[in-house]
Order: structure tokens, then sequence, then C-alpha cells
């Protein structure tokens, strides 16, 4: 395995706003508390330990234990759930949705960041504990988001009427996906794996919660792994307080609105991940997960007849709280509630509506965690390295816009020179004297000039457009192999991670994937990973 690291500026594919905040840009200091370090962590060790009460913990160790009643776990796992209700352990939490057959290959990525921070913790303070959470996003309802994978091109799609939270779904159907793919992957013993693995997750699970429990903690247990659904009525009696502040004193709408003003002020190449609403809750019933609206005084739920008064909804919430499901907004409080948290990690676009977070936090007076872009990775197996290094292409190029590294890569293997920067040189020179004479002339000659010298430096740019053109036709199977290789290696013009699979890895590697993967990725490097593959 050989380890390349890139800047994340320097790979075109994350957003100004968290090549900013990578780089500790001042201006934005204010939307974070304490900046992903190992000086940070101990700083955040002190304040959650101080805020994270006794009574907290034990309300969720004995959630955890009922949601891992049924589940195979390791030993490790376990070990970690009891550990939570020790003052001296916290957590690092990633979350992420439901996706079938965990979906795009970040998922891993995300997994595995946590994992390695937390060992990279317990090496740094090991007086304390620090455990790996996966949240699973099973009160979402965007079902097309989640229902599909894609593996060498072909999308494999779990068709099937859904409404209200995907972790309620029954898995019946998902027999159909698993035909298709078990009749694609073919029947290496990798291949034999992932069918079992798909099967026992999906087809021995009644629903999309626990199949994916399962899924998650047969790929990571060993690195004991938590995996907590919130849609848990105990968890959930722990958010009730937060909930009336933000139903009735829309505490985050006021804050989270007045945060967005200030954000786009500080740039306008920062774009506004979410908006929040006045009420940020949603309520769960009977496969629906309707809006929460207030309308003169009384609270509605949307594509419903429900409603409610005031004090109607006060003892629903104090009843039955499983019934109020936080939107993205409100979500990373809750984890933060019923968490020991130190740091959540997540893509470029969860951080960024993290980064618009901090003074809700403040009025609820709820400690902010850390915030850590997940690790990227680019995956190049042996084969791909050898055309690449054939072709002479660099880890770097890679990242150039297509056509940008196809202009590079003519230019530096044609024959000829197509590059006109002296003859330009040599132009502006003469130029020069024109403009010295003009000068002393006439200097209503200037503009005339000026005119010509921009003529004739189009000209030239013309010519070195046709003479590249040409060549790229001369030279047309290179430019084939550039595209081919670098199609293989950003399907759609994306990132690698955004689109594939780990299927198709794990067909090449098998059970090696993992640890491999864990032995390659750094969490608080902040730099973009390209891994060649042996």
């Amino acid at each position: 395995m050989d380890i390349d690291c890139l800047p994340l500026d320097k790979t075109g594919y994350f957003s100004k706003l968290i090549c900013d905040y990578i780089a500790e840009d001042v201006k934005l200091k204010p939307l974070y508390h304490r900046f992903p370090s190992i000086e940070g962590f101990k700083g955040q060790i002190d304040e959650k330990r101080k805020s994270f009460t006794k009574e907290q913990r034990t309300i969720l160790y004995r959630s955890l234990s009922n949601q891992y009643q049924q589940v195979n776990a390791s030993e490790q796992t376990r070990e970690n759930i009891a550990l939570l209700k020790e003052d001296n352990t916290f957590t690092i939490v990633t979350g992420h949705q439901l996706n079938l057959f965990t979906g795009p290959l970040y998922f891993l990525y995300k997994i595995i960041s946590t994992i390695n921070l937390a060992k990279e913790l317990k090496t740094a303070f090991p007086e304390n504990n620090f455990v790996p959470i996966y949240w699973m996003a099973t009160e979402d309802h965007d079902f097309e988001e989640i229902n599909y994978f894609n593996y060498k091109g072909l999308k494999f799609q779990w068709n099937k009427k859904a409404s209200g939270a995907v972790g309620h779904l029954s898995t019946e159907g998902l027999n159909e996906v698993f035909n298709l793919f078990a009749n694609t992957i073919g029947d290496s013993k990798n291949a034999q794996d992932l069918k079992e693995l798909f099967e026992a997750s999906y087809l021995e699970h009644d629903n999309l919660t626990d199949a994916t429990r399962y899924l998650a903690n047969e790929l990571f247990s060993q690195y004991g792994l938590v995996v907590v659904n919130g849609d848990d009525k105990e968890l959930k009696k722990m958010l009730v307080p937060f909930m009336k502040k933000d139903i009735f004193e829309q505490i985050a709408f006021d804050k989270v609105s007045a945060t967005i003003v200030d954000l786009e002020k500080l740039s306008m190449d920062y774009t506004v991940q979410v908006n929040p609403r006045e009420i940020n809750y949603f309520y769960l019933a009977d496969g629906v997960r309707g809006r929460i609206v207030e309308s003169k005084g009384k609270y509605y739920v949307n594509d419903t007849e429900l409603s409610f008064t005031k004090e109607e909804l006060v003892h629903e919430m104090e009843n039955s709280p499983e019934r109020f499901s936080p939107n993205v907004i409100a979500r990373p409080l809750y984890q933060e509630v019923i968490l020991p948290n130190l740091c959540y990690i997540g893509g470029g676009g969860e951080i960024a509506y993290w980064l618009e977070l901090k003074s809700t936090f403040q009025a609820m007076n709820v400690p902010f965690p850390i915030l850590l872009v997940r690790n990227s990775a680019l995956l190049i197996t042996d084969k791909q390295a050898d055309k690449l290094a054939r072709m002479k292409i660099s880890k770097s190029d890679l990242f150039l816009k297509q056509s940008s590294l196809i202009n590079k890569k003519i230019r530096e293997i044609s024959n000829i020179d197509i590059d006109f920067t002296p003859q330009k040189k040599a132009l502006e020179a003469q130029f020069e004297a024109l403009y010295d004479l003009a000068e002393k002339t006439d200097k209503s000659f200037l503009g005339a000039v000026k005119a010509q010298e921009v003529k004739q430096k189009k000209g030239l740019d013309a010519l070195e457009k046709r003479l590249l053109k040409a060549q790229k036709i001369k030279l047309k199977d290179h430019v084939i192999r550039l595209t081919e290789i670098q199609n293989e290696l950003f399907p759609r013009q994306s990132l690698q991670e955004r689109n594939l699979n780990f299927a198709e890895f794990y067909l090449a590697y098998g059970k090696e994937l993992i640890p491999m993967l864990v032995k390659a990725l750094q969490p608080l490097s902040l730099d973009f990973t390209v891994i060649t593959c042996t």
C-alpha cells in the first residue's frame, strides 16, 4: 500500500468555507468552539466531563443495552457500551443515512475516521476512554436518497412505496435486489462473503434499522463501534426541555438565522447549507413524518388532520417524546444532549451546516463539539497505478478538470511546442516600444496601440488553440486513454467515494479492505488521501 496526501484546497472538490475552516481562517473563529487538534481536545474533555451528568450516562447505558439485546456484538463493543457509565468516557460521533448496503464508499471513511480518532485520543489521553459512535439517521424520510447503491456502473434500486421514518420500513422486497446483485458479482470467495453479508443484513431482519445496525456491526464491531438509534423514547425524554425551547421560543430559528446573516457577510463564496424553520421538529405517527407548524396559537402536523393546543402539545412531548423527531437543525443538539461527545465527524456539507449552529448551542447551554472534516480518499488499484505510471500522470494531475488534464499532457508529449508564451512575451516587448513612442509623440494613439496589442494576443491564443486541437486529433489514442483512466477514478467527473459502493473493492481485497483503510486514514491530518492498493 502506497499513500499520498494532497491538501483539500488543491483537489477542487471542497468548498471555500471548508478550505478556510481547515486553514483556521480567523474570520471563521466565531462559528466554532475548538479546532480539531490534540490541544483542542484537552479543553473539550474538561468541559464535557463537567456538563454531562451521571443521570445522563445511566439513561444512555440503559437505552443502548436495550438496543443491543438482540445484537451479536463483539466483546469490545459491549465493553465500550459499559464504559459509557464512567465519567472518564467520551464519544466521537459520525452520522449517516440508512443507505442500502452502505450506499456510497464514504460511509466507510466516516466510520473509520471516527474509530481512528478514538484510538488517537486514547494514546494522547490514556487516563480517559473514547468510544466511536455511528448515529443511524433512522428518522429521515427521504427514501429516494437511500434506496439504491451503485456497482460497476449499475444501479441496484429497492422499488417500494415508502413514507414516514425510513428506519421503520419493512425489508420486504429486498430479496429482489439481492438476487440481481448476487447474479452480477460472480462466485469468488469474496463475492460469496458479500452475498452472505447482504442476505444476513437485509433478508434476516424485519426493518431497515435492524438491518443497518447488523451491517455496521459486522463490518466494524472488531473496532468497538457502537451504533446508536436516536428513535428511542428514553433518550428523547432528555430532549424534551430543548424541544420546548425550539417550538415555543423559536431559539434555534432566531440564532441560526442571525448566524446565516453573519456568514453571508463574511464572504460571497460561502454557501448557506441549511435554513432553519420556526419549528425544527417533525411529528411521527402511523407511517407519517409531518412537519409541525404553528398558526394562530395552534400547532398542526403537515399532511395530516392532527392539531394541538399548546397545552396538548406539551402533554404529548412529556408523555410521548418518541413521537417528536428533530430535523437537520435540531438533530445535532439531540446528539450532544444524550452523548458525552467531544467531536462530530462529517463531510464538507455536514460541517458547513454545523458551523451555523454554535450560537444555538450557547443559548441552550449545551457544549458545542469539535467539528472534524472526515477523511476523503481515492483508491487506486495496482493495474490503474501501472497505467498512470506509463502515462506519467501524477496524483495531483488526476484532480485536474478533464480538459485541463488532456491539454497539460498533450503539451508534455507533443513533438512540437504548443506553448506560445515566448511569442506573447516578445509581442509585449514590441508593444512596450510602441507605447513609449506614442507617449513621446501623440498620446491619443495609446488607445489604438492597446487595441492592436489585444487583437494580436487574441490571434496568438486562437492559433495556439487550433494547434492544440490538431495535436489532440493526432494523439487521439493518448487522449482516449487519459479520458478512460480519469473516468475510472472519478466516475461522472466526481469523487470516487461519492459514486462507488464498497463492494467493488471488497471483491478485490475481501476482509483486508477495512483493515487497510484503517491503517491508511489519519483523521487529524486534514488532507485528502490517495491510496494505491497492493
